[in-house]
């Protein structure tokens, strides 16, 4: 995790922000390579439907995944704020496409909390914690639950 002390020397996680819905969320900054607007994908023939195709991003072939999808949220049209947040997961690089980027926050531990086991549209298996920030409640995804291994490995595959 990304850590960096703060002035009172309190140990601080750095995390992503972004929204699904009005649902706020967010990722271990140390994970993010970096945020790009929306833009075209070429779809891939059998692949799980949250996986919205592959893009060329300066040479690399990277999967995008729409985490509405794969969250069973209803899905929408690209709006001006659409991004896609390119992550890094077990070594390999993948897309989200995400509503809109909010910003990076720092967390002190004491900002932290176990995800609840009911109440959220997402599974939450995939939360690694719960964090209160000013008025907002972000859930902080853990990128390595979202994903079985043989769908990882499938993501794998379609860049090679």
């Amino acid at each position: 995790m990304a850590l960096e002390r703060s002035e009172a020397g309190v140990r601080k996680n750095r995390y992503l922000t972004f929204y699904l819905e009005k649902e706020l969320y967010g990722i271990d900054i140390m994970s993010v390579q970096e945020i790009i607007a929306m833009m075209k994908t070429t779809a891939v023939p059998k692949t799980p439907k949250c996986v919205k195709g592959v893009m060329n991003l300066r040479g690399n072939i990277i999967p995008v995944v729409e985490l509405r999808t794969k969250f069973e949220m209803p899905t929408k049209a690209p709006e001006m704020h659409t991004a896609i947040v390119i992550v890094k997961i077990s070594g390999t690089s993948i897309g989200f496409i995400v509503d809109q980027v909010e910003e990076v926050v720092n967390l002190g531990e004491d900002q932290l909390s176990e995800p609840p086991q009911f109440g959220s549209s997402v599974n939450s298996a995939y939360l690694k914690k719960m964090a209160q920030n000013d008025n907002n409640v972000i859930m902080i995804l853990n990128l390595d639950a979202i994903f079985a291994d043989e769908e990882l490995a499938g993501l794998e595959t379609i860049t090679k």
